[in-house]
């Protein structure tokens, strides 16, 4: 079934700490909150909704658990009201580690929340400190039992390039959160903003950016850690509504499809294991099927992937199309 997030961006909100890599004015593009607008905004997108779908009130942004308590219950209270008219099927939220207790839990529990993102980021205690984000791996380990334990549905967040990590580090941080028993991960590769901390770090050579390759690189190694575990990731980057305009960003991993370019080299490696494994291709025909929509990754941005294929094996032709059964990075090969 299809799922529709109605995003309701809450930057700052709820959220002291001052991460390096952080400008949420930037990211949402929005630089204060209007709850009274709020409403308005889930219907605006409701009425673009064609059933069936999954629809949550996903409150992004900030770190929701953080915030004034009254303030938190009257956006689950406003949240709830289209649950209760059948419109929306539950709630999402994003929040970090540390503001997740039993007490928070307890409350939720009283809402039709079902899923929480916990902005994990590392679980490296080195990277955590370089990137000031205020918890430790511990306290990300702590909150993710407690989500499990009340029965939610969990997202960890991480993020490729931050200061002091490193391929390695990352690999570690995505088996780590597999362990943990995440239902899904968001992969965020570190995109620099002005008017932060890692921004100016940059300018003074203490940080440098990943270039688009490296991220691509390093994203693709955390993906595989994902896919060989069974862990589906929901998203790589930032999405369009969290504003990546050019005069914001000063560099990193600002790329729209890092994501599609770093699941197109997971396709193309599976592609050549199956060329390899059929013995000599030339001068044949090669069919790849590959799950539905997947048919753009898996040749590759301006076809790359299949133009290396041609050079690599020299096929008569290949082609790539959809299998519905198919699921996430499984191909089947045929060749004539």
């Amino acid at each position: 079934m299809k799922h529709v997030n109605i995003p309701i961006f809450i930057p700052h909100l709820g959220c002291p700490n001052g991460c390096v890599f952080c400008n949420q004015r930037s990211i949402s593009g929005k630089e204060s909150f209007d709850i009274e607008a709020m409403e308005q905004d889930i219907r605006q997108v409701l009425s673009t909704v064609t059933r069936p779908a999954e629809v949550e009130i996903a409150f992004f942004g900030g770190s929701f658990t953080g915030i004034d308590r009254e303030l938190m219950i009257s956006l689950l209270e406003r949240a709830e009201r289209f649950v209760r008219k059948g419109c929306v099927d539950a709630i999402r939220l994003s929040t970090r580690p540390d503001y997740i207790d039993c007490e928070i839990l307890e409350i939720l529990s009283r809402y039709s929340v079902k899923t929480i993102e916990l902005g994990l980021q590392s679980m490296d205690d080195g990277v955590l400190r370089a990137a000031k984000r205020g918890h430790t791996a511990e306290d990300g380990e702590r909150a993710c039992s407690l989500v499990k334990q009340y029965g939610l549905s969990l997202i960890g967040q991480m993020m490729v390039g931050l200061p002091e990590s490193d391929m390695t580090r990352e690999v570690a941080t995505a088996n780590a959160l597999c362990d943990l028993a995440v239902d899904g991960v968001r992969v965020y590769p570190t995109v620099v903003f002005e008017d932060t901390e890692l921004c100016d770090m940059a300018k003074a050579g203490r940080y440098r950016p990943l270039t688009t390759e490296e991220a691509v690189a390093r994203t693709k190694a955390v993906l595989n850690v994902f896919r060989k575990r069974d862990v589906p990731c929901i998203r790589v980057g930032l999405c369009a509504s969290e504003n990546l305009a050019s005069d914001k960003v000063y560099g990193g991993a600002s790329h729209s499809a890092i994501g599609e370019l770093a699941m197109g080299e997971i396709f193309y490696e599976e592609m050549c294991r199956l060329l390899d494994e059929s013995g000599d291709v030339t001068g044949k025909a090669v069919t790849f099927y590959v799950p539905k929509g997947a048919v753009s990754r898996a040749v590759g941005q301006k076809r790359v992937n299949t133009e290396r294929i041609y050079k690599k094996y020299s096929p008569l032709c290949v082609k790539v199309l959809e299998k519905n059964e198919l699921m996430r990075y499984n191909i089947i090969i045929d060749i004539i």
